[in-house]
């Protein structure tokens, strides 16, 4: 079995290490290296002693603990030496110590080598998509220090740079032919059963990065420190008393991993008024950054328990709203960012999201939260000074959104973005019973949804908090008639179902999807289809055991390792729960959140981002879906949606 590496990961800041510590600059599904906004800042890390890869007796741990390695060594040669690797991660540096003790009666001399690299290479080039982006006079150097080594990327204005630096310093630095790698040497003298340790610092410093202000250690127990302190504030009292979460249980653990996921997970954002703010990034490796769908519907789910999430969300959100139309970015005025990257691609327009807009749920998902807080928090302060931003996000929704024109939400393929702007936004995902992809202004069921408890939510703050009751009418009556349409126009009499969506003619994309779950959640059906639509996810070909599969088997298009069409998401889980739990079907609910949770406890009680459809038999663990972020800050925030489900049934 292959062992696992180390995941560490911080402020927006992570790094994917293999069993022994090292970083090998691999690619694909599996990256890994340091990584700081978007950009690998360290792609090779390599140890070694005596000229020679050490052996793993204790691989790493996931997120603490020390690597242990030794020289190579027989039954009657036992080697000489072990090294202790203790690594920690904070505000984008990676720090290392090596404690190397002596396992001899007698003085020895131990020499210990870093191979260091930095490749500064793009997420979106490491990606196994086989893309390729021009990089016209980018320059990388390296150039040596008394106490290490510096990396530098520059091309045109952009600078990025990677510094290393020992205590103490390394006794030789040698270059590699030809690249950009230094090899650095240590001699360490041991004296009889004596040890040594070196200590080092890898600092990435990103183009247009924010710098830290508050002071960073330079040992490895102050930043340990530090790190744990901020996981420790964020998770303290994870499972609040009087909810259904017994302690010991696996919901409440489930919900303890997922708060300390959430807190790392965090990256940082700019508010309205210039403030600074962390909001929930939205997983690694891929996507560590501000997601509207993502972020929000996390924040959503943390409410209860942690409002702080929602109160930064919103005001990252409303930071970023658009202001005008920008055609190659899917912006219009009052739209909500789909999603923001720092990186250099982005930057020089060679991938569209530097400030993308292409979802048609981050909008009305922006107005059904910040409603959920005023009305949660039972503070209106947030709300009255979003009003505006509100009001906006409202205006996009008639107008650019396609309420007034189509009747529904809706959105068009972007050519130089996505081609699925809902929360199932992989090419094929939106589709017929025979797999065709829905093609024109596509309306899918579930934002429809969205868009009703929005208006419906909106129209309550206008009521109560901004005083203008003539806007909750125009509200309340336009929820009125989206409700009636959908049912004349979705349902689908011949499945007792909703289509999953409406393709530009009309026509109903009539696979069996779980996105007809949401609309339990968000209220738009009425009291007897959802019942009918709850007791149908109910069903085998939709649950699989461990929970609803985004398709229901035995279709066309399913395909169980399928990301969206076959397999199953602990976030779309969590909010047909939510659903089920309205509506009173609490046998439901509980039934799904227990297969949730099974999972859960097979993986450490983290929640990966997706699981495959497989059904479940016997004995059989959860079959991953390879290519999962794990952790992912929706599926973290899982556990505590069904935490408040299980809440409500008591």
């Amino acid at each position: 079995m292959k062992q696992q590496g180390r995941l560490l990961v911080h402020a927006g800041t992570f790094a994917i290490l293999g069993p022994d510590g090292d970083v090998r600059g691999t690619g694909g599904s599996t990256p890994d290296g340091l990584f700081v906004r978007d950009a690998r800042h360290l792609s090779r890390w390599r140890l070694t002693v005596d000229g020679a890869e050490p052996t793993v007796l204790v691989a790493a741990a996931q997120d603490d603990g020390a690597i242990v390695l030794t020289p190579a060594g027989t039954r009657d040669e036992p080697p000489g030496c072990t090294l202790f690797r203790r690594q920690a991660l904070f505000e984008g540096r990676l720090t290392e110590r090596i404690t190397v003790v002596s396992n001899e009666a007698r003085p020895t001399r131990v020499s210990i080598a870093f191979h260091a690299d930095a490749d500064f290479a793009d997420q979106f080039e490491l990606r196994s998509d086989r893309r390729v982006y021009g990089k016209p006079g980018a320059v990388r150097t390296a150039s040596t220090g008394t106490d290490g080594v510096t990396f530098d990327y520059r091309r045109d204005a952009w600078r990025s740079s990677t510094t290393v630096a020992a205590r103490p310093a390394p006794e030789v630095t040698q270059p590699s032919p030809d690249r950009t790698e230094r090899t650095l040497t240590w001699h360490l003298d041991l004296p009889a059963h004596g040890s040594a340790e070196v200590t080092v610092t890898v600092a990435g410093r990103a183009h247009g990065a924010p710098r830290f202000d508050g002071p960073l250690p330079d040992d490895l127990g102050g930043v340990e420190e530090l790190a744990a302190r901020a996981t420790r504030d964020f998770t303290r009292d994870a499972v609040p008393a009087g909810t259904a979460a017994g302690a010991g249980s696996d919901l409440a653990r489930a919900c303890a991993r997922g708060l300390d996921d959430l807190a790392r997970l965090q990256v940082p954002a700019t508010g309205p008024d210039g403030e600074d703010l962390r909001v929930p990034g939205a997983g690694v490796p891929w996507f560590l950054t501000l997601f509207g769908r993502d972020s929000l519907l996390t924040s959503y789910f943390a409410l209860p328990y942690r409002p702080g999430l929602a109160h930064a969300t919103l005001r990252a959100l409303a930071a970023t709203q658009a202001r005008a139309h920008d055609s190659t970015r899917g912006a219009a005025p009052g739209k909500i960012v789909h999603e923001i990257r720092h990186g250099e691609l982005a930057h020089f327009g060679q991938v569209p999201y530097g400030r993308y807009y292409g979802s048609v749920d981050s909008t009305p998902l922006f107005l059904v939260l910040l409603h959920a807080h005023a009305e949660r928090t039972g503070d209106p302060s947030l709300a009255r000074r979003l009003e505006p931003h509100a009001r906006a996000a409202v205006d996009w929704m008639f107008r650019d959104g396609g309420l007034d024109a189509h009747g529904y939400l809706v959105y068009e393929a972007d050519a130089s973005g996505l081609l699925n702007q809902n929360w199932k936004d992989s090419a094929g995902a939106v589709c017929f019973r025979d797999g065709t992809q829905a093609t024109g202004a596509i309306a899918v069921s579930e934002v429809q949804g969205y868009a009703y408890d929005a208006l419906r939510r909106t129209a309550a703050l206008a009521r109560d908090l901004w005083h203008d009751s003539a806007w909750a009418r125009h509200l309340d009556g336009a929820a009125d008639a989206l409700r009636d349409r959908f049912r004349a126009d979705f349902w689908m009499p011949d499945v007792d179902f909703p289509a999953l969506a409406l393709d530009g003619d009309g026509r109903r994309a009539d696979v069996l999807a779980s996105d007809a779950g949401h609309l339990l959640w968000s209220g738009l059906l009425g009291p007897e289809d959802a019942g009918t639509v709850g007791q149908r996810l109910l069903e085998p070909d939709f649950f699989s055991g461990w929970g609803i599969r985004t398709l229901a088997s035995g279709q066309a298009p399913y395909h169980p390792l399928s990301y969206h069409r076959g397999s199953i998401w602990p976030h779309d889980n969590a909010l047909i729960v939510l659903g089920l739990a309205a509506n009173g079907m609490h046998e439901a609910a509980a039934a799904v959140a227990s297969g949730l949770l099974d999972v859960a406890a097979g993986s450490g009680y983290r929640l990966p981002e997706v699981i495959s459809g497989y059904p479940r038999e016997g004995n059989q663990s959860a079959v991953p879906y390879p290519h999962a972020n794990s952790p992912q800050a929706w599926a973290a925030a899982s556990p505590l949606a069904l935490l408040t489900a299980a809440t409500a049934a008591r």
